[in-house]
């Protein structure tokens, strides 16, 4: 991405950018691509590695927690493209307190080190 200024002949300030790549929507749009998929799998390996999730069996009468899959195109202060990130996210508001889950968790930063 590139942006630049210009002063159009009535003397409005015009500003303008041209992003070289937009994140993809769609899962099917982004599988088909080799940097999103590698990108997809390095959150998979995030999340085995880090424990972040537990497989469990689903309970009778309960319907799965619905995924979706965010993209980024990380930029340098330049505009130039150095990192192709994915996030696997739950679908929570489709969740009830009480009924889909009783435990909540939030990542915490510890300073004290």
């Amino acid at each position: 991405m590139f942006g630049d200024s210009a002063v159009t002949s009535k003397g409005n300030l015009v500003h303008f950018a041209i992003m070289a790549e937009a994140e993809p929507i769609e899962f099917n749009d982004a599988i088909i691509d080799e940097k999103w998929l590698k990108a997809m799998c390095e959150e998979i390996d995030s999340i085995k590695r880090n424990h972040t999730w537990e497989l469990v069996d689903l309970p009778l009468n309960k319907k799965p927690i619905t995924l979706k899959w965010i993209y980024q195109v990380k930029v340098n202060p330049r505009g130039e493209i150095v990192r192709h990130k994915s996030k696997l996210v739950a679908k929570e508001y489709l969740q009830k307190a009480g009924i889909d889950y009783s435990e909540i968790y939030a990542p915490v930063a510890n300073s004290s080190h």
